[in-house]
């Protein structure tokens, strides 16, 4: 059993992923304030450092839902509450993962003109609560692309 976040895409920019928005959720319960990425975020951090156990987050959804989006919020979230051992960009270093196989696998949708085809798995490193990298795995969900 877990906690569940039901996003919707609003398909434009919003300021509810601020820096300040952030450190407005950081120390704070789950069920204190208002249903964000960054209240999971916070959840599974202070979950992880108390307990020493790995925690996930799944991230769902159709595509152009802002999966990808979320992914990036939650990985910022994580780099500026607890500081990031290295680069502070970690979260794009992940994302910008094998160009060229994203470029087999992209299709235009209704709702995305990039939509990728494939599943990511990405693992973060945490060193004493801090970011120290992070791995991703790509994973090809239309075998009709092979």
């Amino acid at each position: 059993p877990g906690i569940i976040l039901v996003a919707i895409n609003p398909y434009k920019p919003l300021p509810i992923y601020e820096e300040e928005v952030i450190y407005a959720y950081s120390g704070h319960e789950v069920g204190d304030m208002d249903p964000h990425v960054f209240a999971l975020a916070e959840e599974a951090h202070k979950q992880m450092v108390r307990f020493g156990k790995n925690q996930s987050l799944i991230i769902s959804g159709e595509s152009g839902a802002g999966k990808t989006a979320s992914a990036k919020y939650a990985m910022r979230y994580f780099t500026a509450i607890g500081g990031c051992l290295g680069d502070s960009s970690v979260e794009e270093k992940v994302l910008a993962s094998s160009p060229v196989m994203e470029a087999f696998g992209n299709a235009k949708t209704t709702r995305n003109d990039n939509s990728s085809r494939f599943g990511k798995y990405i693992e973060i490193g945490f060193s004493q609560a801090r970011v120290t990298g992070a791995t991703i795995k790509t994973y090809l969900l239309e075998k009709s692309r092979v």
